[in-house]
């Protein structure tokens, strides 16, 4: 496969008019946050956050871009070896994901005991994923935004709470999908734990969970976190956010009927709600 100009010029740091990349990748690109928008009038340009980012992100969506590689086979240590620069090729010497806990959890990796409890302001990367077994009563949550993942603590009662409120295991594995990868997706396709995504109530984080983890895991496997006091927070939310995402996100849909509402509330107030707003309150008044 041959990389396109606009790709390689984004991995260069550069930046690219919008015209010049693929509309589909574009969409994905943006919501995956990899991109920085440039506007000047009704153009829009775009440049990579995070070059190094991107091209994990790109290797990982689709094979063909390991010729970004070169040579899949040389580690970063061999090339640094053979030629002082373990820069010259981009290998993935981290692959995995982080997980967390607040209460212990004995799981197996690689056929031996490995017991998940990290100390408060602390959490592991398990790397041999493909070895990493949990137990089948544990449900999994997953966290987009890194704040909310290290401060699960600070969220306890309204985990507590929302778990409870549907019957499901209060025995609980959060998970984070980055650095940026599909581990943590394949991952999950492993194992018959359900999964509970946690992103931000907006189209954008929505449409993460519909096309990176509900369309691989299922409907019976596979959930939205909605709070129940979520219509009440979404009034404070930002209208400049939704702004931003409806051109691009206005028609997506959900044959659940719970995550078809939030959809269609989202779409009523007009606005977008950070995740990291559960952090500081611990209570809520629905839950007293």
């Amino acid at each position: 496969m041959a990389i396109s100009a606009s790709i390689r010029a984004l991995l260069a740091g550069e930046q690219v008019a919008g015209s010049k990349l693929n509309s589909k990748l574009l969409d994905e690109l943006l919501s995956e946050g990899m991109l920085l928008v440039i506007s000047r009038g009704s153009r829009k340009s775009y440049r990579a956050r995070d070059t190094e980012a991107l091209k994990r992100f790109l290797i990982d969506k689709d094979e063909s871009f390991r010729i970004l590689e070169v040579d899949v086979s040389d580690s970063r240590a061999l090339m640094a070896t053979e030629t002082g620069n373990s820069k010259l090729v981009m290998v993935r010497s981290c692959p995995g994901f982080p997980v967390n806990s607040y209460e212990l959890i004995e799981c197996f990796l690689d056929g031996n005991p490995f017991v998940v409890s990290p100390q408060e302001g602390s959490f592991l990367f398990v790397s041999d994923w493909e070895k990493f077994i949990i137990p089948e009563d544990v449900v999994v949550i997953g966290v987009e935004n890194m704040e909310n993942f290290r401060m699960i603590r600070m969220q306890r009662t309204f985990f507590d709470k929302y778990l409870h409120d549907r019957g499901l295991s209060d025995k609980v594995l959060f998970v984070s999908r980055y650095p940026q990868s599909t581990d943590l997706r394949k991952w999950l396709c492993t194992i018959s734990n359900h999964y509970l995504h946690f992103g931000d109530f907006d189209l954008a984080g929505i449409n993460i969970f519909l096309v990176e983890f509900q369309q691989y895991l299922g409907k019976e496997r596979s959930s939205y976190l909605i709070p129940d006091d979520i219509k009440s927070r979404l009034k404070s939310g930002s209208r400049k956010r939704y702004d931003e995402q409806c051109n691009r996100f206005k028609d997506i849909k959900s044959d659940v009927y719970e995550l078809q509402q939030l959809i269609d509330l989202i779409h009523h107030e007009r606005k977008a709600y950070d995740q990291e707003g559960y952090i500081s309150r611990v209570t809520f008044p629905e839950f007293s």
